[in-house]
C-alpha cells in the first residue's frame, strides 16, 4: 500500500526533485506550484500527508495550515521552507505543524522525517474514541482500548498493529506493510510474533474483525 503525498512547492527544480525521490521511495506523490490549487485538492481527496512550502503563489502554506486544522482536518504537515526565523518556526508548530524542515536540505533527510510521522499513525479529526464494535473503543489520544467501559492491556505492538488496522479499515495490510509501521527500525521483524498480536487481537475484537488473506497479509473489518 503506497502511501499519498501532496506537495506544495512552487519552485520548478526542487518540486521536480522532491517528487521524483519520493516515487523512488515508493510513494505516490501530487504536486502543486499554487497554494489555492493545492488547497482546493486536499478538500477533495485523501492524502497521508503533506509537504508545505510557504511562500507560494495565491494561498500561502501557514494560511492554509489554519484553515485545515480549523476544519479539524489532521492530516500531518511538514513545512518546507527557506523562512528561517524562530518567529516563524514558531507560527508553523503553533499553528499545528507536524515538522519544520528548513531549506536547504538533504532529500534522505526529508525521507526520514516523513518516515517517522507516518509510523505514528493519525485520526482524521479530533473525536479520538474510535468505536470498533458495541461494547469495545480505542482511544487514540491515550492508546488505550476499552471493553465494556474496562481497559483492556495492550502490548506495545498489539497497539501499533491496532491503530493500524483502524486507520486502513477494510483494507489488505500486506505482512511488509504491517512490519514496517508496527516494528520499529533496526529492529527484526518476527512472522510467529506477528500471528501471536493477531491471535490476541482477535481473542478481544472477535475472530471475525481480523480477516487473513493467505500467504499476502490481513484485512481488518468491522462488519
Amino acid at each position: 500500500m503506497r502511501r499519498r503525498i501532496l506537495l506544495l512547492e512552487d519552485d520548478i527544480t526542487l518540486n521536480e526533485t522532491i517528487v521524483e525521490y519520493l516515487q523512488e521511495s515508493n510513494f505516490d506523490v501530487l504536486s502543486f506550484y499554487d497554494g489555492e490549487d493545492a488547497y482546493e485538492k486536499i478538500y477533495e481527496e485523501k492524502f497521508d500527508l503533506l509537504l508545505l512550502d510557504v511562500n507560494v503563489p495565491s494561498l500561502n502554506g501557514f494560511e492554509i495550515l489554519k484553515n485545515l486544522r480549523i476544519d479539524n482536518i489532521n492530516t500531518p504537515v511538514i513545512f518546507i521552507t527557506s523562512l528561517n526565523s524562530m518567529d516563524s518556526f514558531e507560527k508553523g508548530f503553533n499553528l499545528g505543524c507536524d515538522d519544520y524542515i528548513r531549506k536547504p536540505f538533504e532529500l534522505k533527510e526529508l525521507l526520514i522525517r516523513i518516515e517517522s510521522i507516518l509510523k505514528r499513525g493519525y485520526f482524521h479529526n479530533k473525536d479520538t474514541k474510535v468505536n470498533i464494535i458495541d461494547n469495545i473503543y480505542f482511544d487514540a489520544s491515550s492508546n488505550l482500548l476499552f471493553k465494556d467501559d474496562e481497559q483492556v492491556k495492550l502490548n506495545n505492538k498489539e497497539t501499533k498493529l491496532l491503530k493500524l488496522f483502524l486507520q486502513n479499515k477494510e483494507q489488505m495490510l500486506s505482512h511488509e506493510i504491517i512490519y514496517e509501521n508496527v516494528w520499529d527500525y533496526g529492529e527484526e521483524s518476527s512472522d510467529d510474533s506477528l500471528r501471536t498480536y493477531i491471535k490476541n487481537l482477535r481473542k478481544i475484537l472477535g475472530k471475525e474483525r481480523i480477516i487473513s488473506v493467505k500467504k499476502l497479509g490481513y484485512r481488518f473489518t468491522t462488519e
